[in-house]
């Protein structure tokens, strides 16, 4: 297991605290007494998370520590992570103004990319994942949009907004690679 992956790892265990933290921090704000420790602990945790992303990229990349295992989890690590605050976030009521759509789109687009990946591994025998750079703008977007909200900045609507449209972007992309891949595999037995 290399170090890159030890990274990954933490980042996978930092979201069940998190998690905590942010739930704990929304009851406390139902309760009239928010409690700012909370949530500052939450956020430093989710923050964090987050930077342990770069930095598991960077020591992979700059001291070959890639793996088959970690170019498994480091995926997964993200969208556990981002999910998981999404959720937690829109749930445990952090901020009313959160636009509802947001967790929804972000959802939907993970499902539909896990399930489209499931469907064309089952069509073709092998699902070929190509990540393009608007899926990185897109998971950079969210973790800015969920800090943002955290953080209580003004005008949430920007960060959301631009964090949305590169989650559909990037959700349109996957999914017509995932028709060109059908297609082709179409062409292939014909």
């Amino acid at each position: 297991m290399t170090f890159a992956t030890q990274i990954t790892l933490f980042r996978i265990l930092l979201i069940p605290v998190f998690i905590g933290l942010a739930v704990y921090y929304g009851q406390s704000v139902d309760l009239g007494a928010a409690n700012e420790s909370l949530r500052w602990w939450a956020i430093a945790t989710f923050a964090v998370a987050a930077l342990s992303d770069a930095l598991d990229g960077y020591v992979a990349r700059n001291f070959n520590q890639k793996s088959r295992l970690g170019g498994i989890l480091d995926p997964l690590a993200d969208k556990l992570l981002l999910l998981s605050a999404i959720i937690t976030l829109a749930l445990a009521n952090w901020d009313p103004s959160f636009p509802l759509w947001f967790p929804i789109l972000v959802i939907f687009r993970d499902l539909a990319s896990i399930g489209g990946a499931f469907l064309i591994d089952y069509l073709t025998g092998k699902c070929v994942i190509k990540p393009h750079w608007t899926g990185k703008v897109a998971t950079f977007a969210q973790f800015s949009a969920v800090l943002w909200l955290m953080l209580d900045i003004p005008y949430l609507i920007w960060p959301t907004a631009v964090a949305g449209a590169f989650t559909a972007v990037s959700g349109f992309l996957n999914l017509a690679a995932g028709v060109r891949q059908v297609q082709h595999h179409s062409g292939d037995r014909v």
